[in-house]
């Protein structure tokens, strides 16, 4: 009997010990950048009612733990850094993290082409070779989980950018964070949460769903899910639940975000739901001003038209022309931007829906944060944007945001700056009249508009560019190399 009690004596104080014993999310390690200018969170868990202390940068803050063994204090804001320093947690334990930086922290998701990788991209070797940046920080969410509950520990671990540490990081988010480092000189701090074949809907919260009328069935379908609901991939809320809300609230700048293959068919409901994401990790973040850019759509050949001599104008039109016209339209989204990327198909393969020149897209997604979150405004943030039609008797005038120095015609190979065709001709401009008959058009530029007509349509109503699944020969840019985003004017 002694023999017993002894042992479960000894097991109640190992248990009770492990309970006390302060612990933190793994998003809170060693090796981590901080957001520079906004308050900081760090939280953990411990005994109920255990007295925590959080000591950094010369800041000393006092908690105790909730009924529920939860605890979070807020850093007071602090300003970027180089110099490594040490983030020290003290409850029963004492937790010390060391070579902590402060500046810029980003979140990089979505589905496979954010998930692509470093080592899978365009000129891979030297990317690799070369990725000795010990400023900019990785952070990667290992696997694909999915749970139909919110969870708080999470996995992964912040690492030095390093040829031993990028090969296997998001392609995307490591040119977009190279480009912020190298042009703003502060630590940056990248975080990868990604799962190829997903949709939007697994990704957002149910506060976002709900925060959107057109949603409200997803909400509630989120909202009563219970520990042992079984969840599959493709239900709402139960990725974010997983694979983003144990990130939360850790304290940054915004959120990069290429994902809609999988919504292909939509329109105004991927409206809708980009809304809701965008809102629910608003509301996560405890961020109302979190940054939010995503990359519209590439051309795809999903059906290989090109290489069989497909010429049939319908054959292209296979859905793709509404997503990414949702993705245009959600720019109403506050602190937003989008990355038109319609020109980066591969010239060879533009079958392959991984287009492996992601140091553009991420390049294009940084020209976005550089002019609105970083204060440069000499850089055009966009391509051309459709602003408005004019119709001119047998003409429509098309006019456009983000003309920069004017408009241009021109070709973009591979990596290199985008070329302008004196001599060419804008492609992919269909033009119609109220008999919602669509002929090609002959479409010129003029000054920083471009001017569209048809002998076959002399009354015309409304024009449309590039609004196919792959308009690979679109070629309308501004003079910054830019390319113009699919557009219609029509409703129909």
């Amino acid at each position: 009997m002694k023999k017993i009690w002894g042992f479960s004596f000894l097991s109640l104080f190992i248990c009770s010990f492990s309970w006390a014993v302060i612990e933190l999310p793994s998003v809170i390690s060693s090796n981590m950048v901080l957001q520079r200018d906004l308050p900081v969170p760090i939280w953990g868990w411990g005994e109920p009612g255990e007295k925590v202390s959080v000591s950094f940068a010369g800041q000393k803050k006092n908690t105790t733990t909730s009924e529920k063994g939860e605890w979070m204090v807020k850093l007071d804001k602090l300003s970027a850094s180089f110099i490594p320093s040490t983030l020290v947690v003290k409850g029963t334990n004492e937790i010390k993290l060391e070579n902590i930086l402060v500046g810029e922290v980003w979140l990089c998701s979505g589905q496979s082409n954010m998930e692509w990788s470093v080592k899978q991209s365009l000129n891979a070797q030297e990317e690799i070779a070369a990725a000795n940046h010990p400023n900019i920080r990785l952070f990667n969410v290992p696997g694909h989980t999915v749970h139909p509950i919110p969870q708080r520990k999470g996995r992964g671990e912040w690492a030095i950018c390093s040829p031993q540490s990028i090969p296997g990081f998001s392609a995307v988010g490591y040119a977009f964070g190279r480009r912020i480092q190298q042009s703003i000189n502060v630590p940056v701090g990248l975080i990868g949460s990604n799962w190829g074949g997903t949709r939007i809907e697994p990704w957002t919260t149910e506060q976002g769903f709900r925060s959107v009328p057109q949603l409200v069935q997803q909400a509630n379908q989120s909202r009563d899910y219970t520990q042992e609901t079984e969840v599959k991939p493709t239900m709402p809320s139960v990725i974010y639940n997983s694979m983003v809300h144990p990130l939360t609230p850790f304290a940054m700048r915004g959120a990069i975000w290429y994902q809609g293959e999988s919504n292909g068919n939509e329109g105004e409901s991927y409206y809708q739901k980009k809304h809701a994401l965008v809102n629910g990790w608003r509301e996560a973040f405890q961020n109302p001003n979190l940054a939010f850019y995503w990359t519209q759509l590439c051309s795809w050949d999903h059906g290989n038209l090109l290489k069989k001599g497909d010429t049939d104008v319908n054959a292209w039109k296979s859905n793709w022309g509404p997503l990414r016209e949702a993705q245009f339209k959600a720019l109403d989204i506050p602190n937003s931007g989008m990355a038109v990327i319609i020109d980066l198909a591969d010239a060879h393969n533009p079958g392959d829906i991984h287009p492996r020149n992601k140091q553009d897209v991420g390049w294009r997604l940084a020209q976005w944060a550089l002019h609105q979150n970083y204060g440069k405004k000499e850089l055009i943030p966009s391509g051309p944007l459709l602003a408005k039609q004019e119709i001119e008797k047998d003409k429509i005038r098309l006019s456009f945001n983000y003309t920069g120095r004017g408009l241009m015609i021109g070709e973009k190979k591979g990596t290199e700056p985008t070329k302008p065709l004196p001599n060419g001709k804008l492609a992919e401009f269909e033009i119609a009249g109220a008999d919602k008959q669509w002929f090609p058009a002959d479409a010129v530029i003029d000054g920083k508009q471009v001017v569209a007509s048809s002998p076959q349509v002399k009354n015309p109503v409304a024009v449309r560019y590039a609004y196919y699944i792959c308009p690979i020969r679109a070629n309308l840019y501004n003079q910054e190399g830019l390319p113009a985003s699919p557009f219609r004017t029509d409703n129909w």
